[in-house]
């Protein structure tokens, strides 16, 4: 069905994401990828959803004077939320370890939105989903750490 709806459309993913790839092909929808740089900045002022929701429009915006009438741009955001605030990327082996820590035997949240940008219309939509650690050793967490 939703083939269906998508058959006269382009659809473009801004994303080099194998995960968000295989998505897509799980649904065996047809789509190409384009890759734009994009500095993920964002005002300090924002919590949660509206940084993915910020992240996903912006990195839209590269390719905004690209699109023609039956194309349909899909970015997207993730961000790890933990007491408050964003949990970053980790730099290194020793920042993994040390962001892995913090997560043990805690419940965090997995913030994802999704925005389809057409030449007419912009929509976004988020989801939250709340993940819950076991209590973990340094072990476990070295294991994970070197070999994922």
């Amino acid at each position: 069905m939703l083939n269906d709806k998508l058959k006269n459309y382009n659809i473009i993913l801004a994303s080099a994401s194998p995960r968000r790839h295989a998505f897509l092909k799980s649904m065996n929808i047809d789509f190409e990828v384009r890759l734009q740089p994009v500095d993920e900045v964002y005002p300090n002022t924002l919590k949660g959803t509206e940084i993915t929701d910020y992240l996903a429009k912006l990195k839209a915006e590269p390719f905004k004077n690209q699109l023609k009438d039956k194309d349909i741009l899909i970015t997207s955001d993730t961000i790890v939320w933990l007491d408050d605030k964003p949990v970053e990327k980790p730099k290194d082996k020793n920042d993994a370890f040390r962001m892995i820590k913090s997560l043990s035997n805690k419940t965090h949240e997995v913030m994802t939105s999704i925005c389809f940008t057409q030449t007419t219309r912009q929509k976004v939509v988020n989801t939250i989903t709340k993940v819950t650690f076991k209590a973990l050793t340094d072990d476990e967490i070295w294991y994970y750490v070197n070999t994922y």
